[in-house]
């Protein structure tokens, strides 16, 4: 079991994918750091050696910002924007959807459940 930035990355996948379970590592910087490390696409993380495990952590501690860094950064950056109480920390503050989508209807998933209106009958005639 390989441990890269404070995360065990599985043992039976490519490295490539395996490096992708690493917050803040997408496709792209997982095949850089692998063509920069010297690592064949199809080489499984079961068979490095532990020189090649040194090299990818010594890369991805010196050329990117991973994990708990990052995402201290990302709440800094919001809790920034709510402390200026700028439009786009109102919503983040409010829970409510920050980038222009629409909220009459399909904003589900940043406002949660929906909550039924009490006294709202069907009108009958």
């Amino acid at each position: 079991m390989a441990r890269i930035a404070g995360v065990n990355i599985p043992p039976n996948k490519r490295v490539e994918i395996s490096l992708r379970y690493i917050y803040g590592i997408g496709p792209v910087n997982a095949k850089q750091i692998c063509d920069t490390v010297g690592i064949p696409v199809e080489r499984r993380v079961n068979q490095l050696t532990d020189d090649e495990i040194m090299k990818l952590r010594e890369i991805i501690d010196r050329d990117f910002r991973v994990e708990g860094d990052l995402r201290r950064e990302t709440a800094m950056n919001i809790k920034r924007l709510m402390d200026m109480a700028c439009y786009r920390g109102l919503r983040h503050r409010r829970g409510l959807p920050v980038r222009g989508q629409r909220t009459h209807t399909n904003a589900r998933t940043r406002k949660g459940k929906a909550v039924p209106v009490a006294g709202k009958k069907k009108v009958t005639k």
